[in-house]
């Protein structure tokens, strides 16, 4: 059928989030198809990435220097701290160009089903970063979810003896969001937090 190989490649690929067995296949035979112009230098690319990305021992995230870009940036914002579940969250919103302080990566949520406590994320940094002379706001810029809200409950109580202002992201309606088509959730998350025009 398939030499070992080609076997392995498929299963590699199959782990990555939103790939099963059957677009694994079809992605190992796109990659193999196209040996030279795109496996070969993605090779490349995941062979650098291994042996040079490093996690930030101030922020959590990732990147070729620790501590890393965001954090050495004398141009940033020091005196607001923006927590965040997981790295991606990060990049999502520095996409948006719209944030200019500093981030801090939890690692993930509170979850008492998962075995996931307050020792197992990255809280007694975000406490100590909180507390430091010129912090003035921490953005809780955690999901929606039950997770996300459990853990914001949890740091805003851990944060209060910190002298800062803790705020959330705001829920609710998206651009573009046509009411018939929203969660009761978010409707009613977008009712709470309506503000004057």
């Amino acid at each position: 059928m398939i030499g070992p190989e080609i076997d392995r490649l498929i299963q590699l690929l199959a782990k990555l989030p939103g790939l099963g067995p059957r677009s694994a296949r079809r992605v190992a035979l796109h990659l193999i198809k196209r040996r030279d112009t795109l496996m070969e230098p993605l090779s490349e690319a995941l062979a650098a990435a291994a042996a040079g990305i490093r996690t930030c021992h101030v922020c959590g995230n990732l990147d070729t220097s620790d501590p890393c870009h965001i954090c050495t940036d004398r141009a940033r914002e020091n005196g607001t701290l923006c927590v965040v579940e997981e790295v991606g969250d990060l990049w999502a919103l520095e996409r948006t160009g719209a944030f200019r302080g500093q981030y801090h990566v939890l690692g993930g949520t509170l979850s008492a089903l998962e075995g996931i406590g307050p020792d197992d994320l990255a809280i007694p940094g975000l406490l100590e970063r909180a507390s430091r002379p010129g912090v003035r706001e921490v953005i809780l810029a955690l999901n929606a979810t039950v997770g996300g809200q459990t853990t914001a409950h949890f740091l805003s109580d851990r944060l209060a003896s910190c002298d800062v202002e803790i705020t959330r992201l705001a829920h609710g309606v998206p651009v573009g969001g046509e009411l018939d088509y929203l969660d009761d959730g978010t409707l009613t998350a977008a009712l709470r937090a309506r503000r004057a025009l």
